[in-house]
């Protein structure tokens, strides 16, 4: 570490503030004192949500993928007070409990979309709700999506339609560092406090690669990948050196000085709260090369990367990420819209798990996330196709278990383990057939939407009649 040696000029400075500043002083305050302890609350903005109503519920006779690689035929799911109870081939049950006849039907873990940007870039897509990319300057963790959460936006029911439980809702890619993250339960809600999954950590998005080329190239930078490095290691040396203001201050007051709180800053905030790993990193890449030096990078700044998000070339360095514990987020098909994202696979998935990596299906998309568990089928044959043989079971951690483990929220969701929540899909067939439709999804056991009952389908001002401003020539 490097050594300071204050001038004669700070240390004139310093001298000065001891006449009026007991901060300034070595020696402890006398009793009494000592201002106020500074601290920071965490959670300025706490979830309200509030689980919808369920009854205790028996699946029969069904088909079940538990989320964790198994496979029961003929099987029965309980679940009852917004929790699994118990999955298995015969279960207990009470006399009470409603009772689903499952014949020719399948049950897996709800869906979970680690990319969504619903809510931020609402349907329909006009200027005064594009609220995803604080364009403004390339470093900008402090601003928050969940601030920019629209629950209005109709994408979350069409999303719900397709069996997506969970979500995280990302700042876009614009930013070197973009800001946090915010995971939502997918229920209807008037507010993003009504929809925060309890617990859930934080994530902040960081972007490498051509898009803070494109944007800031011409706006003082970066405008290389090598000036999207050196953006990333002076914010993260600026971001210790905040934490360490903030240890000294701590240290102080524990000694029973009187010392002054650093002033707060929500960019060097949120980083800091990746250093101290309470939030996730999230980090869109697409070539294997950039990836390999983000993960340089994380232990140069000794820090996880949770998952890397689209990964286009995530099947070169499967073994590094393996290694490294970091997740890739991909589409099944989805490639060649610039040249970062060329060099794609359609096998990109499976190898990634073959690796014993952690894969995950991703949507990015308000299209793509209303059918997911199509996306996964894809995956799943194209490498079948070219000898991966993952079994169905196996695959649907693509979709439930392995963006649970990237959220930081796999103790509580993302498998049909007893004791977790009760977020489950019944499919009217294999949801890896094209033909299959989530017919009940479940989420804390509550039921959120029913196939055959339109009346409870959510609807969102835009789905009776009322068009956004602009919208109608």
């Amino acid at each position: 570490m490097m050594k300071h040696t204050p001038t004669k000029l700070a240390l004139a400075l310093a001298c000065l503030c001891t006449t009026v500043l007991v901060a300034c002083s070595d020696k402890p305050a006398e009793k009494g004192e000592q201002a106020p302890h500074v601290s920071i609350n965490t959670d300025p903005y706490p979830g309200t949500y509030t689980p919808i109503a369920g009854k205790p519920t028996v699946i029969t006779n069904v088909t079940i993928l538990d989320g964790v690689g198994n496979r029961i035929e003929n099987g029965m799911i309980y679940f009852a007070d917004g929790k699994i109870v118990a999955t298995g081939e015969t279960v207990e049950y009470p006399a009470d409990a409603v009772v689903i006849d499952g014949e020719g039907k399948w049950v897996t873990p709800g869906i979970i979309d680690n990319h969504s940007h619903l809510g931020v870039y609402p349907s329909p897509s006009v200027g005064s709700t594009s609220d995803g990319n604080e364009m403004t300057k390339p470093v900008t963790p402090g601003v928050w999506a969940e601030h920019s959460v629209w629950p209005q936006d109709p994408g979350f029911g069409r999303a719900l339609a397709g069996g997506v439980t969970s979500l995280q809702i990302l700042p876009g890619s614009a930013n070197l560092f973009g800001g946090r993250s915010v995971v939502l339960k997918n229920v209807p809600s008037r507010t993003m406090q009504d929809m925060k999954f309890p617990d859930a950590p934080y994530g902040m998005k960081m972007a490498c690669g051509e898009n803070p080329k494109r944007v800031y190239g011409q706006k003082g930078g970066p405008m290389t990948r090598m000036g999207n490095v050196k953006g990333y290691r002076q914010a993260w040396s600026d971001a210790q050196a905040y934490m360490r203001e903030w240890d000294k201050y701590e240290a102080d007051y524990d000694a029973g000085k009187d010392p002054k709180a650093p002033k707060r800053d929500l960019d060097l905030e949120t980083m800091a709260g990746v250093l101290n790993g309470d939030i996730l990193v999230h980090m869109h890449c697409y070539r294997a090369d950039e990836m390999t030096v983000m993960m340089d990078m994380m232990k140069e700044f000794n820090y996880q990367i949770s998952s890397f998000h689209h990964a286009v070339e995530g099947y070169k360095i499967a073994d590094k990420l393996a290694e490294n514990n970091v997740c890739a987020s991909m589409w099944a098909d989805w490639w060649g819209f610039k040249l970062e994202a060329y060099d794609g696979i359609r096998e990109n998935i499976p190898v990634v798990h073959a690796a014993k990596a952690c894969a995950i299906v991703h949507s990015d998309d308000e299209l793509g996330i209303q059918r997911l568990n199509q996306e996964a089928a894809k995956a799943w044959s194209d490498g079948k196709r070219a000898g991966i043989d993952i079994s169905m079971a196996d695959a649907w951690q693509w979709l439930s278990a392995n963006p649970a483990k990237s959220l930081g929220i796999f103790d509580k969701t993302g498998s049909l383990e007893a004791g977790k929540n009760a977020d489950l899909v019944l499919w009217t067939g294999n949801p890896f057939s094209t033909y299959t439709k989530a017919e009940q999804v479940y989420i804390d056991g509550g039921k959120a939407y029913d196939l055959k009952n339109p009346d409870s389908w959510p609807l969102s001002d835009f789905e009776v009649g009322q068009v956004g401003e602009g919208d109608v020539k």
